[in-house]
């Protein structure tokens, strides 16, 4: 699909695209021994970003004592050189950026690193220069779009997708299914099922409801009340589900919510509020985000200016960000309206 400049007319400049400064462009974590791109509507093409200033990239590894000091003022995720190439030797190398699918994966590397203790790699892939359509990394991701990992320990084998690499990460590295469940047990089944409702909806909905409703130049009602509609209805399926239980499988934290972490934590960037809408969807996003481990891996490679929380902020501390979060509150309300849509869930 062709990359377009998205038009930011209802929220802040494209800069805020990018995700906040990160202090490294390239670190490593841990993830055990052997026993999860960002929709089309977030991106724009290398051609049309000012030039570049050239940064070299630093690293870090928690096998080390001592970690180096950070810069005083690191470079935006803009300014710092990109990858040109796989960098591990052994284990798990993630292939990033700061997007809803992204976080899937790092927030999964940084459960696994605390409960099992071995380490991970992971490179910052800026997709605003088009470094994921790079010919090494579609060796790893065939499709061009961020997440993908390396498996070192197993020949280099590779894996792409969201979905697919919570599922691979879960099988090879989490023996005490501590964030999994095992294979023919209602829980692997049902885990499994929500996965699927979320790869095959709530992720592409919510982000065609970015789409028409933030950065399509010209604002379209009927995409706006269609795909911000379809949005909320399902997190009204989520709502429902969440009604009696603190997560959304199991009775315990699993690849089931860090499935959806990401997409539910930039809600607000698609006109959903859960605290007015879905309260249920609310204290659970705050039970997950409570864990160490998720903040930790909503920080690879760093966290996003679009998060409920930064959005949030921006509309109670900037009173421009305020009156623009109304006038894209009416946006919606007079496409609902000129298409008579009701909501409804399921």
């Amino acid at each position: 699909m062709a990359l377009q400049r998205p038009a930011l007319t209802s929220l802040w400049h494209i800069k805020s695209v990018i995700a906040r400064p990160s202090i490294r462009a390239v670190a490593t974590c841990s993830i055990p021994a052997s026993s999860s791109s960002v929709t089309p509507s977030l991106i724009s093409s290398r051609s049309q970003l000012p030039p570049v200033k050239s940064f070299p990239r630093t690293s870090y590894s928690t096998r080390s004592r001592r970690s180096p000091d950070p810069p005083v003022s690191p470079p935006s995720q803009e300014d710092m050189s990109e990858p040109t190439g796989l960098i591990a030797k052994s284990g798990i190398e993630l292939l990033t950026f700061g997007t809803p699918n992204g976080y899937k994966a790092s927030i999964l590397l940084e459960e696994l690193k605390e409960a099992y203790g071995k380490e991970y790699t992971w490179q910052s892939v800026n997709i605003m220069k088009n470094t994921q359509k790079e010919p090494w990394f579609v060796a790893a991701g065939a499709n061009g779009r961020i997440p993908a990992i390396v498996d070192h320990d197993r020949d280099g084998f590779a894996v792409f997708e969201g979905l697919a690499i919570l599922g691979y990460l879960t099988r090879r590295y989490d023996p005490e299914h501590k964030f999994s469940f095992p294979v023919g047990s209602n829980e692997y089944d049902e885990a499994e099922t929500w996965m699927a409702w979320q790869h095959g909806g709530l992720g592409p909905m919510q982000g065609q409801a970015n789409h028409f409703l933030r950065f399509a130049k010209e604002k379209i009602p009927y995409g706006i009340q269609r795909y911000v509609g379809e949005t909320e209805r399902l997190y009204g399926v989520l709502d429902a589900r969440l009604a009696n239980r603190e997560y959304v499988v199991g009775g315990k934290f699993s690849i089931a919510d860090i499935n959806l972490l990401g997409w539910a934590n930039a809600a607000r960037l698609a006109g959903i509020d859960f605290e007015s809408q879905f309260p249920n969807v609310q204290k659970w996003l705050e039970r997950c985000l409570a864990r160490p481990a998720v903040q930790k891996g909503f920080a690879v490679p760093s966290e996003s200016s679009f998060s409920n929380a930064a959005i949030k902020k921006a509309i109670e501390t900037d009173p421009e960000k305020k009156k623009q979060s109304e006038e894209t509150a009416a946006l919606i309300n007079d496409a609902k309206e000129k298409y008579g849509y009701k909501y409804a869930s399921p």
